[in-house]
């Protein structure tokens, strides 16, 4: 029986994608004059702010004279300005608002790769971090997505079988993560990665709201 939904954040419950772009791009501007778009930026979020900030300022001249300062410069704009703008064209995909509320039957979680405080700024800013009982970010469990560590902590929190959680994400790094912890995973088309790198989800939906036909069908394996 299932228990226990896993959702991700960005690109799944919410389109974050003007607005991490924008962080991105101020956070680089003192390394680089290259200005990020949105679907450049959709294509490079995933496993971490820090580790893609580093790579894009690799090649600067600044970097190499001085790679640990430049490092710590370049996440430090990027964390101010994004706190200070986390919810300046931030918003829900069609369908979330409105689904969540039919889902109380089962316990639910969101696992992101974003700090926690940003992830739950952003869920409370759109209405809808009631509906969670728990919100994992990237400094909240000692691994992120793709490991399977922060899917694996929540089975043990809320007492479920690997049999008895999906999770919900719209990245390879869902459905990574979901695999190497043992658990169902259903891949979101309309978010930040393409219906190819998603095709060893065990579900694919191309509406949020189709996960009410899905999860009958999980009940029911």
């Amino acid at each position: 029986m299932l228990k226990l939904l896993i959702f991700d954040l960005d690109g799944t419950l919410t389109d974050t994608s003007q607005d991490i772009a924008d962080a991105i791009n101020y956070a680089v501007k003192p390394f680089s004059q290259r200005i990020y778009s949105i679907e450049e930026t959709k294509a490079m979020v995933g496993s971490g702010i820090s580790k893609l900030l580093e790579t894009l300022i690799s090649s600067s001249e600044i970097f190499h004279n001085n790679a640990e300062s430049a490092k710590e410069v370049v996440v430090d704009r990027f964390l101010k300005f994004y706190s200070e703008h986390l919810l300046d064209n931030t918003e829900l995909y069609p369908h979330v608002k409105e689904t969540l509320p039919q889902l109380g039957n089962y316990r639910k979680a969101v696992v992101s790769n974003k700090r926690e405080l940003f992830s739950r700024q952003i869920l409370a800013g759109l209405g809808i971090l009631q509906y969670f009982d728990v919100v994992f970010g990237s400094d909240s469990v000692p691994e992120k997505k793709p490991s399977p560590v922060p899917i694996l902590k929540l089975l043990q929190r809320f007492g479920a079988a690997r049999d008895e959680a999906v999770m919900i994400g719209d990245s390879n790094y869902d459905v990574e993560a979901g695999r190497a912890a043992g658990v169902a995973t259903i891949a979101v088309t309309y978010g930040f990665r393409s219906r190819e790198v998603l095709m060893d989800a065990d579900f694919i939906i191309d509406r949020f709201d189709e996960v009410l036909k899905v999860l009958p069908e999980l009940e029911n394996q």
